[in-house]
């Protein structure tokens, strides 16, 4: 063998071995133990708070009412996922999740609920959680949903985010799978790391830069490292991606408030947890302490977590029903068995992986933290589904249905019916289109209005508004037929533009338009 072959071969046995860590299986299961009892407990302290005012004292101890933990969204998820791995294996597919999903009647709120609905139509993961059917893809369902794709993936990020980004697609896409990637590497990373501030830099490492999520994670850890206090930094957050997602169970701002309360919660379960309580008003509190409690307990095991908390629990995960959807079978199962499972679906993970089982330690392979490709999603790009050569511009993401009742508007797609509310409510949101108009053009559409909620419709070619209509909505959504002639335009190139407008005074209360059957003919 030549000298420079021994060398290739000696460099690269050498940086194989220094990517190898041993894990005493005993403290993996321990960690996963407590990578579960975390979220719970940060779910089941954080109720209070969730879509609430903040926090402004602090919290240590659970309810009296909680004996268990009842079945609820901020696991139950994973749980339901753990099933599907020991069903089909390593190589589990969305396809295959969505049939466990059906299988447990899972799917209560947010687009979690969408989600179960659209499977009941018979649409198909990975549509289910796409902006083409699920009009809440941009929410927080796939996050809370993901820390078991970092649990079974102990120092392999790029596995984990593999996992939560194809498994996620179930009920959420772009920012909203990105909410999931970041969980689930927050999490594996925690088997490896010991410093909570560099898990959640390589975490964030893991989703593009140009994701409205990454920018909200590298807003906290910049302001952070620049010495910005944690109320700062969750300010911030709040008024720069809170705005942008009004809803309050938004995966942008809500995975900003879970990274800023690991990094100042600095390792300790009940400061993390009491950072995330009071991060801020009217947010998903009970999630973010759920994530965050979790990934301290997947760093420092059973130890980390107040004793008391975990005896009242009493080692039960139990429920028949969540947010009036039966469970299906009703729950009642040790979450110490839980993690144990998870532990073993992990252990093959690992295997599988380059690592292996060594006697009473598994053998874990590090993996280097690689940058995901973007996925991203514009509003803009509903029209592509719904009228391909018309432009949608200043549409917002609203969030009615999502997080808590009363948010005006939420732009989405349902069939052939789009749905427009504006981001910015003086400018209003437009439909535009430059187009050659022939010898008798006319421009006809249908258009609708919540009950009880109105705006104003206005139609342009050119400079000219040829139309300027009040659409209300009745006892339910009404359609109203609307046609413009174009003749004065006729074999001219002219732009189009059609306005929703919503600022029209204290009588008439702003809401979403419906728009269908546009055409120009």
């Amino acid at each position: 063998m030549n000298i420079s072959k021994a060398l290739c071969i000696l460099l690269l046995t050498g940086a194989a071995a220094f990517a190898q860590e041993k894990l005493p299986y005993s403290e993996y299961e321990d960690r996963v133990h407590a990578g579960w009892v975390g979220q719970i407990l940060g779910t089941l302290m954080g109720f209070q708070f969730e879509h609430k005012t903040a926090s402004v004292e602090n919290v240590v101890t659970l309810p009296p009412k909680y004996q268990s933990a009842p079945v609820d969204d901020d696991y139950y998820y994973e749980l339901v996922a753990l099933r599907a791995f020991e069903k089909h294996g390593t190589g589990l597919t969305v396809e295959q999740l969505g049939e466990q999903w059906k299988q447990n009647n899972a799917g209560a709120w947010g687009s979690s609920q969408q989600t179960r609905l659209l499977l009941a139509k018979g649409v198909r993961p990975p549509d289910t959680g796409h902006p083409r059917y699920n009009r809440l893809w941009f929410t927080i369902g796939t996050q809370f949903s993901a820390d078991i794709y970092g649990l079974v993936a102990p120092g392999m990020p790029n596995l984990a985010a593999r996992l939560a980004r194809d498994l996620g697609h179930i009920n959420g896409y772009a920012e909203g799978a990105d909410g999931g990637v970041f969980i689930a590497g927050l999490h594996s990373l925690a088997f490896v790391e010991t410093d909570v501030k560099e898990i959640v830099r390589k975490a964030a490492r893991l989703i593009a830069p140009a994701s409205p999520y990454r920018q909200c994670l590298d807003l906290v850890i910049s302001m952070a490292e620049q010495g910005a206090s944690a109320a700062e930094v969750m300010q911030a957050v709040e008024d720069r991606w809170h705005i942008e997602y009004p809803a309050t169970n938004n995966a942008v701002a809500n995975g900003g408030i879970a990274a800023a309360a690991l990094w100042f919660g600095e390792g300790d379960f009940l400061k993390t947890l009491n950072l995330a309580f009071a991060a801020g008003d009217f947010t998903d509190a009970d999630c973010n302490a759920a994530n965050a409690g979790g990934v301290v307990g997947s760093l420092k095991g059973m130890k980390a977590i107040p004793a008391a908390l975990v005896a009242q629990l009493h080692d039960r995960m139990d429920g028949s029903e969540m947010g009036g959807v039966p469970v299906i079978p009703p729950l009642n199962e040790s979450i110490l068995d839980i993690a144990r499972r998870t532990a073993a679906v992990g252990a093959r993970f690992a295997i599988e992986n380059g690592g292996a089982r060594e006697g009473e330690s598994l053998v874990l392979q590090r993996q280097t933290v690689v940058t995901q490709p973007a996925e991203l999603f514009s509003l803009s790009q509903f029209t592509e589904y719904w009228n391909p050569g018309w432009e949608l511009q200043r549409a917002g993401f609203g969030g009615a249905g999502g997080g808590m009742p009363g948010i005006r508007g939420n732009t989405h797609l349902d069939g052939d019916v789009l749905a427009t509310y504006p981001r910015d409510e003086v400018r209003g949101a437009v439909l535009t289109r430059r187009m050659e108009l022939g010898a008798t053009p006319v421009l006809s559409l249908e258009v609708g209005a919540d009950r009880g909620r109105s705006w104003q419709l206005e139609i342009y070619a050119g400079n000219t508004r040829l139309e300027s209509k009040l659409i209300s909505g009745g006892e339910q959504l009404t359609w109203h037929k609307v046609e413009v002639n174009l003749a004065p335009y006729a074999n001219q190139s002219t732009t189009l533009r059609l306005y929703q407008r919503v600022l029209l005074g204290p009588d008439l209360a702003p809401g979403n338009a419906y728009w269908r059957g546009l055409e120009v003919r």
